[in-house]
């Protein structure tokens, strides 16, 4: 499986570009702000053919590119329901100053859905360029966010891709959008966030996962979840049974 992720331009939201191998089709995971550019690149240089977006979550710097991604290649966009109102008003619920930045961030894109957009199910099997995702529903960082899963590790991996050695081996690789993050989780102050929701995904979705799983998060390094089992501060309390306190 090829697998290139590269940071936007803003706020270092990782999108990442997932293929069987070079030459084939692709799916598009997270286009986020100012990501057009760098993404033609990656899919020229690897003489891929996009075929869907899959998002993580509706917040805009998750989602900013979507339209014009999906639009110039006439591709769905796949999202929870819990979050298809974030994909069509990105910057409702944001305080007017950030939205402010971020409508000026956005330059002319479009603020709004893509033309075909098709919802995510909690357990779906979503077949798309010739991998198998499985979508696990798990709100708290926003009440729509998933976690993509596939089947065995990453044998190409883009340069700009911050990779540890436990992608190869992988037994499954895990796109955790704003969930899980190496040495921490994503924030619950943000809309649609819910401290709750986030201990109750964490318990059911991720400490439940093998050590052999790699992780590839929606911002930051590459990690694992035997990696974060041991060192992530927020899973140990949770494995402990003690109150998610803050680190």
């Amino acid at each position: 499986m090829l697998v290139a992720g590269f940071p936007a331009a803003a706020f270092g939201t990782n999108c990442y570009v997932v293929a069987p191998d070079a030459g084939e089709e692709c799916v598009i995971i997270d286009p986020g702000i100012g990501v057009a550019e760098r993404l033609a690149e990656v899919v020229d240089e690897n003489r891929l053919r996009p075929v869907a977006v899959l998002l993580t979550h509706g917040h805009v710097d998750h989602v900013m590119s979507v339209v014009p991604v999906c639009g110039a290649r006439g591709i769905t966009a796949y999202i929870h329901p819990g979050d298809r109102g974030m994909l069509a008003d990105p910057l409702g619920g944001w305080p007017d100053d950030l939205a402010a930045a971020l409508r000026e961030l956005a330059g002319g894109t479009v603020l709004t859905e893509p033309d075909d957009v098709a919802e995510l199910t909690d357990g779906a099997a979503v077949s798309l360029a010739g991998l198998d995702f499985t979508v696990d529903h798990a709100p708290g960082h926003t009440r729509g966010s998933v976690m993509f899963r596939l089947p065995g590790g990453v044998a190409r991996v883009g340069a700009e891709l911050h990779t540890t050695a436990e992608l190869a081996e992988a037994s499954e690789v895990c796109f955790t959008g704003d969930v899980l993050f190496a040495g921490s989780i994503g924030r619950v102050d943000l809309p649609g966030g819910n401290a709750e929701a986030m201990i109750d995904s964490l318990r059911r979705r991720v400490l439940p996962l093998a050590d052999t799983v790699g992780v590839l998060p929606g911002h930051g390094p590459a990690t694992s979840i035997g990696r974060e089992r041991r060192s992530n501060p927020y899973l140990a309390d949770l494995s402990a049974d003690r109150p998610l306190s803050a680190h």
